[in-house]
């Protein structure tokens, strides 16, 4: 059974299937992206008003466009969610080993950026993960650190206040170097 749960994003919903979802860390598909290797999100994002699904370790995000209603999308996602563990599938994006990419861990020769990225590791993603969301790290000069938003996170009315009042606090306060937080 595939509970669900609100997100702080409206259009946004998080879908729990109680079941591994990633084991290469979080993913997000937009409808618009060709060549998508996920047949989950394919059937996902066919859904008339499915506008993005973003896999986390353990949960499915999916965002919708602003004039459809979740009562009219839920049911369809929810079925095609149990459709895919049905026929025998134990998780959705699985770790390659003889494909290890670009997109692993990345190690930062900045002490600096180790720091940032700890904070935005340990602190900042649980955080967001919970909303159905991921923030990952892009870039850091001058002082100003630059994030990408992923998830719920993309587009959410109270994603600003979240990165100036949580992010760039958090940042701020745990790495000196920090003076403001932006997003791409």
């Amino acid at each position: 059974m595939v509970d669900t749960e609100i997100t702080p994003n409206p259009d946004t919903l998080k879908f729990l299937p109680g079941k591994k979802v990633s084991e290469i860390g979080p993913v997000e598909f937009l409808k618009k992206d060709k060549n998508i290797k996920s047949v989950l999100a394919n059937k996902i994002l066919a859904i008339d008003g499915a506008l993005m699904v973003f896999f986390g370790t353990d949960f499915i995000t999916v965002k919708k466009e602003k004039n459809i209603k979740w009562d009219d999308l839920k049911h369809g996602i929810i079925s095609e969610i149990n459709d895919y563990y049905a026929q025998g599938n134990d998780v959705v994006l699985k770790k390659d080993v003889n494909k290890l990419s670009s997109k692993s861990k990345s190690v930062h020769s900045d002490e600096t950026i180790n720091k940032i990225v700890e904070v935005l590791d340990l602190k900042v993603r649980p955080a967001v993960a919970k909303d159905g969301g991921d923030i990952k790290f892009k870039s850091f000069k001058d002082g100003v650190v630059t994030v990408e938003l992923q998830g719920s996170c993309s587009g959410c009315p109270s994603s600003v206040m979240t990165l100036k009042q949580g992010v760039q606090n958090l940042l701020c306060h745990y790495v000196s170097e920090v003076k403001r937080v932006e997003a791409v």
